[in-house]
């Protein structure tokens, strides 16, 4: 693999120098804002410090992606997205279903083949198909949230949000090319703005969640 290899992927995209993506780099400021302010309202949790920790790292590995554009870049752009996606399912299922540490693993590493099922169904559909290996991801939080809100509706009804937060999210990130022509910049640094709120939401759902739990 050529992990120097550069590519154009969205819109705002012209060339293959560092700025070329400027909304889309500095979009980026947003996911650092919510870790920053997660960071502090999870003092105390542990693993509340984690989630916020690596979505620190999502800022920072997009940046890269969209000045550097280039396969190790990407890499690290998404690396942090799985580990923010493993580790959550994986507090969820312990914490919000109160399942054993081996069971909630189990659980979260479950979402693996999931994802890949899900996503080549759609990957067959033409507008999913722009962002097909994160579509999974919503319909997994709009599970757990109809389930949950069964015990829980305010649980349930947060992580709903957070899941239909993810939506739009989505719908923008997908739309980015559609809009080139007239926007010239695209619409992906919306996505980053979206996501930034949804991902420091969900956190602070499970924050809630977990004090709630020790003050029974």
């Amino acid at each position: 693999m050529d992990w120097t290899r550069a590519f154009d992927n969205y819109c705002e995209r012209t060339d293959l120098t560092y700025w070329s993506e400027p909304l889309n780099a500095l979009t980026n400021i947003a996911f650092l804002v919510a870790a920053v302010v997660m960071w502090r309202r999870t003092g105390g949790l542990r693993d509340g410090r984690i989630l916020s920790a690596i979505l620190f790292a999502i800022g920072i590995g997009s940046w890269l992606f969209h000045t550097h554009a280039t396969v190790w870049a990407v890499t690290l752009d998404v690396i942090p997205i799985i580990l923010f996606s493993l580790f959550y399912i994986f507090l969820a299922n312990r914490d919000f279903w109160g399942w054993p540490v081996p069971a909630a693993i189990l659980g979260a590493a479950l979402y693996i083949p999931f994802s890949a099922a899900a996503n080549q169904v759609f990957d067959a559909l033409p507008f999913f198909r722009i962002s097909s290996g994160y579509w999974p991801l919503p319909l997994i939080i709009f599970f757990y949230a109809g389930l949950l809100a069964t015990r829980d509706r305010r649980l349930g009804g947060n992580l709903a949000l957070g899941a239909s937060i993810l939506c739009v999210s989505l719908t923008f990130r997908s739309v980015d090319e559609m809009f080139c022509e007239t926007t010239r910049i695209g619409t992906h640094f919306v996505w980053h703005c979206l996501n930034a709120v949804m991902l420091g939401w969900m956190i602070e759902t499970w924050r809630r969640q977990r004090l709630a739990a020790r003050a029974r």
